[in-house]
């Protein structure tokens, strides 16, 4: 249920550039060590999610649209969690990159990522998951012939992916998720805790539950 191991090497000093890199396009900057919770807070802020910022539960996927778990978890677990838990306000889903799969994969990422800066993210996402089974599903006519599907502005969306504009947030995201552990894809972190795999819904249903019921038992801050 995991998705490929042996794709992704441990980065050493281009990595840590990377993640130094990603930080300060966010704005951030090292003063001191930044622990793995802030690090994950960090990325929960930035880029596509679903669901509201105030849920108490914040799942975060890295992931590869080429990844056959992946497209598996999207399939089948993701709308029940969709259904039971954001929805209803209880979680916010957040998407990040672990392009470890080819070029493809880091051409399908950077896609997804010109297909935000017109608002349609999860579109393109679904349409990416949707499209992944077919052969030469990812080449660079499939990617513009998918934004033209969708209606997004074909020229906007072509200067975009030409440019490579997004391939640092790209390998940036991968590193980060390296960084934090994820040796392949999917990898979550629901509020902080690691999940590796496309586990069925029980064991997402089941982590959730146990996050939901430790906060609605702390005790409230007086304002």
């Amino acid at each position: 249920m995991l998705e490929d191991e042996s794709n992704l090497k441990m980065f050493n000093g281009k990595m840590v550039a990377s993640i130094i890199a990603t930080f300060l396009l966010l704005g951030h900057a090292f003063a001191q060590p930044v622990a793995d919770q802030e690090i994950l807070a960090r990325i929960a802020k930035d880029g596509p999610a679903k669901g509201s910022e105030k849920a108490p539960i914040t799942l975060i996927e890295f992931s590869d649209f080429q990844c056959s778990f992946c497209r598996k978890f999207w399939q089948t677990t993701l709308p029940q969690i969709q259904q039971k838990y954001i929805k209803t306000g209880k979680a916010r889903f957040v998407y990040r990159h672990l392009a470890i799969l080819g070029k493809p994969s880091l051409a399908a990422a950077q896609a997804s990522e010109c297909a935000h800066e017109q608002g349609k993210f999860w579109d393109y996402h679904d349409k990416l998951f949707a499209s992944a089974g077919s052969p030469l599903a990812f080449t660079r006519g499939r990617l513009e012939g998918y934004a033209r599907e969708l209606a997004l502005k074909g020229e906007v969306f072509n200067r975009c992916l030409e440019s490579e504009k997004y391939l640092k947030k790209v390998e940036g995201e991968t590193a980060m998720g390296a960084f934090l552990g994820a040796r392949g894809t999917p990898t979550f972190f629901l509020n902080g805790r690691l999940i590796v795999g496309a586990q069925p819904f029980d064991v997402f249903a089941s982590a959730i539950e146990k996050e939901l019921k430790g906060a609605s038992s702390s005790p409230k801050k007086k304002p």
